[in-house]
């Protein structure tokens, strides 16, 4: 239509009337889009909702306290943002039109759907706006792990730091992790303290070499080795062991004897054999200590020599007594011992990467500034500026030369104001233009480095990363890093962080639960049962089966389908589950008529979803909405009476079902508890510290319900396959959206749609797998770019 006006009006001849049609088109073009909005709403779109929406929200009528028709002109219709997020959301997730009222058709409810993404929110799905994020503090997580990783030092930070608050569910969200003068100087004495056990003069010292007992073992086809030598059966294991430095060497072997508790005649003789030449024997016999200590001397030489063990038994158990057995606990080689070869401890050389200091003052200085380089461009996570650099050195030295100072003590200084620094506190990302909000940025690749470690590792990029960066070729080696940085045990600090947020398994440890009055047991008694290993095994049963899920590249869908789950011997009698032994959680298959199986079914979220003393069908309804569904209710009313009171006024006989019958009659209530109820009460099988029970108060546990979105349901196994099935693009959508405000460190808004969405096509057509989650985040537009800080 535009495009005719415009052709008519610059062919008319008259100046006046083209100076006229010009503003005229101008006018046309500024206001156009929203004439030509409204022109589509009312051909295309206020139809669709004449059809299935204004019976309850317009013509007089507001469920939900909501209306559809109290806009008095276009331009106030198309600019309420809120108002259509609203219906967005809602189309989105099937939660409106009600199941029981006319549904539109998926066309229609498409054509809906992109008519507001487009004309209303104005998303280009082509080019989605990356949001900006907020310059943003290391949590103390991030911290923990980054000094751990820079300087090997294991803070404890719960007694050094307060906590951090959270945003959107996750202390990640740079919103919320500011800094206060009290705070910074509680950050001065960390790095303080982390300087002082990290950064310090060590002597040199005759250097020592760690065997494992496992590396030890017996010739093929025997796959014995040192961890298990019986008494009984001779045998010999041995390793190579290459030596750089030939002469004297102290061998100690530290062992423990094992099988028997009660004193036995059983005994052997262990021999020493170097190189094939016997070097010493010690007699094995009964001995209860935990670790016994044999040291003897030998002769090495430069290059590979072979270091043996052979146990043979003297004399045998009698009648009635148990065989023993040899546990290798430790053997180290230390030498030469003349001492003309010494090295620095390990962690001396993290930091004084060539050893100690020359003494030429020069030479000194220049390795002051390679070592304050390497460490400041580590902690920066960038190349540290020269200036900044200079002033760091000019620092150290001084230190140094103070009175009765040393070079290492200066290097602490200068350590200590890296670590104090904003730089270093503070995770900034280069923006050409940070006050134009317009201007969006590809991050440059050390930014996106640590967006991708903090993401995965919860801490600085490693070398490897660091070094593709400051290259230039992160971007062209993305998918292999992502899977180097999964396969890294340090990429369970994410499983722990995210799902410890997301699912809450965090709160396990703490949350308020009172077993005596769950159990109805005494207080002993009741502990024994739900204490803190308990509470520990739920936390990591939760925790394996996101790691097992992410590791193996499988389905997010067997959350809920899983037919397994992840037990130590615990967790197991806690559950009732027989014949599982050991501390270690383990992968168990569950039988088909198992009370257990999927995340519905798992005590961590069953339990922080309780109430000390009862469960919480409400907690769990709003919980599964929330952090599976995305569709959490609004807040409730006020002055709505506790469920306790409910039960004090109606009587004490009432079932919770019962109870919830009665606490939603109000109407206000009823539509959010139509959505929260029927999810909640089909965890009622399971009590407030995550145990079975098949009756409440002498009558059987009914776990049916209907879902708003109309499925049925009669028990929580059904319930779990309608997420797995007709539901499980919400919970695509959900876990994308939870995933993406971890990573990215805001919370996700209207116009991270395009980016959700196409991130929950890519889990659709790979099967739900983790690792298409993962990767997704990583190359989405959110992650890779930014926009500047000003007004938006």
């Amino acid at each position: 239509m535009a495009l005719r006006l415009l052709s008519v009006f610059l062919i008319m001849p008259s100046h006046r009337y083209l100076t006229h049609s010009l503003l005229f088109v101008m006018l046309l073009w500024a206001s156009g889009s929203r004439i030509w909005a409204a022109a589509d709403f009312k051909k295309d779109i206020e139809p669709i909702m004449e059809n299935h929406c204004y019976d309850c929200h317009a013509d007089g009528a507001s469920k939900g306290d909501f209306k559809m028709d109290s806009f008095t002109t276009p331009e106030a219709r198309f600019s309420d943002r809120k108002h259509w997020m609203r219906i967005w959301e809602n189309l989105r997730s099937h939660l409106m039109p009600p199941a029981d009222k006319s549904q539109p058709t998926e066309e229609e409810r498409n054509k809906l759907t992109q008519w507001i993404e487009q004309q209303v929110f104005k998303l280009d799905a082509a080019n989605p706006d990356p949001g900006r994020v907020t310059l943003r503090r290391l949590n103390r997580q991030e911290y923990r792990y980054t000094m751990l990783d820079l300087l090997g030092v294991d803070f404890d930070i719960d007694e050094a730091l307060p906590a951090d608050d959270t945003g959107y569910g996750f202390d990640t969200n740079g919103d919320v992790l500011s800094i206060s003068p009290i705070l910074m100087e509680k950050y001065l004495d960390a790095a303080r303290e982390i300087v002082s056990k990290s950064i310090r003069p060590q002597q040199a010292m005759i250097p020592v070499i760690n065997i494992a007992p496992e590396q030890m073992i017996a010739e093929a086809p025997s796959k014995k080795n040192a961890q298990w030598m019986q008494f009984a059966k001779p045998a010999e294991v041995k390793v190579p062991q290459v030596i750089e430095h030939a002469g004297e060497y102290r061998i100690t072997i530290e062992y423990r004897i094992r099988g028997s508790e009660e004193a036995t005649a059983h005994s052997a003789t262990m021999k020493l054999l170097v190189n094939g030449k016997d070097i010493g024997t010690q007699t094995l016999g009964w001995d209860n200590r935990k670790s016994i200590t044999y040291n003897a001397k030998a002769s090495l030489t430069e290059g590979e020599n072979e270091i043996a063990l052979a146990v043979n038994e003297t004399s045998p158990p009698l009648e009635g007594e148990k065989q023993l057995s040899l546990t290798v606990l430790k053997i180290s080689l230390q030498g030469p011992m003349d001492g003309r070869h010494k090295v620095f401890p390990r962690d001396y050389y993290r930091v004084f990467f060539k050893g100690a200091a020359p003494a030429d003052p020069v030479a000194r200085t220049v390795y002051a500034k390679e070592i304050l380089r390497r460490l400041a461009d580590r902690a920066y996570r960038r190349p540290v500026e020269e200036g900044t650099l200079d002033r760091l050195v000019k620092l150290a030295i001084a230190a140094a030369n103070a009175p009765n100072g040393v070079f290492e003590d200066g290097i602490a200084q200068a350590a200590t104001a890296i670590l104090a620094s904003p730089p270093f506190l503070f995770r900034a990302e280069a923006q050409a233009e940070p006050d134009n909000p317009a201007k969006v940025v590809l991050l440059d690749e050390f930014s996106l480095a640590s967006r991708m470690s903090y993401f995965l590792w919860s801490s600085l990029p490693d070398n490897e990363l660091y070094e593709l960066a400051r290259k230039g070729e992160l971007r062209a080696h993305l998918d292999e890093q992502l899977d180097r940085m999964l396969a890294d045990p340090k990429s369970q600090r994410f499983v722990e962080n995210f799902v410890g947020q997301w699912l809450q398994t965090r709160d396990v440890m703490s949350v308020n639960i009172n077993p005596p009055a769950v159990l109805r047991r005494q207080f002993d008694e009741a502990y024994r049962i739900f204490g803190e290993r308990q509470r520990r095994a739920l936390k990591m049963e939760t925790e394996s089966l996101f790691s097992y899920l992410l590791k193996e590249n499988r389905s997010a869908l067997e959350m809920f389908t899983a037919d397994y789950t992840f037990l130590n011997e615990t967790l197991a009698q806690f559950y009732g589950i027989p014949d599982v032994k050991g501390n270690e959680m383990q992968k168990i298959s569950l039988p088909a008529d198992s009370h257990r199986g999927g995340i519905l079914t798992h005590g961590s979220l069953l339990v922080v979803t309780s109430n000390p003393t009862r469960t919480s069908p409400v907690k769990r309804g709003l919980f599964i909405l929330d952090n599976f569904l995305g569709t959490p209710p609004p807040p409730p009313p006020p002055n709505v009476p506790a469920l306790d009171d409910v039960r004090k006024t109606t009587g004490r006989g009432l079932t919770m079902r019962e109870l919830m019958v009665v606490h939603r009659e109000k109407p206000l209530c009823a539509s959010c508890h139509a959505r929260m109820d029927p999810l909640g009460l089909a965890l009622e099988n399971f009590n407030a510290i995550g145990q079975f029970r098949a009756d409440e108060r002498g009558k059987p546990i009914d776990t049916a319900g209907q879902l708003i979105t109309g499925e049925k349901f009669t028990n929580l196994a059904e319930l779990s396959k309608i997420f797995a099935t007709s539901r499980h693009l919400d919970f695509y959508r959900c876990l994308s959206s939870k995933m993406l405000t971890y990573a990215i460190g805001r919370g996700t808004e209207y116009y991270d749609g395009p980016t959700i969405d196409r991130i929950v096509v890519d889990l659709e057509k790979e099967g739900g797998k983790l690792r298409t989650l993962v990767r997704g985040i990583v190359q989405s537009v959110p992650f890779q770019k930014r926009r500047g800080d000003g007004q938006h």
